[in-house]
């Protein structure tokens, strides 16, 4: 009983995470990216990891910008992120980071 009672808590746990996913999403303009006319596509990905809840970083993840610097640099917390985080109780916490330029 007690074992049915800590699944549905960490399944509903995890829901809420994956619902409110949409909060932890960060767009940082660098350069003249916001006046600049075009399509936005992706420059590059990556992830971030971290330790105990986002407190200890795993190294840095060097991601690729333009040569002119204009870009946009996109950080979420995707349903992947949610899924590694809740599985691992938080003990390891994944970020999704995407560099966009306009073309």
């Amino acid at each position: 009983m007690l074992k049915k009672a800590i699944l549905r808590n960490a399944l509903l746990l995890l829901m809420l995470l994956a619902i409110t996913t949409s909060c932890l999403t960060t767009k940082t303009n660098v350069g003249m990216y916001q006046q600049k006319q075009g399509t936005e596509q992706t420059f590059e990905k990556g992830k971030q990891l971290w330790l105990f809840w986002g407190l200890v970083p795993l190294g840095r993840t060097n991601v690729a910008t333009p040569q002119d610097g204009d870009c946009q640099v996109v950080t979420k917390f995707k349903f992947t992120d949610v899924l590694i985080s809740g599985l691992t109780g938080g003990i390891l916490y994944s970020y999704s980071i995407e560099v966009k330029v306009k073309k």
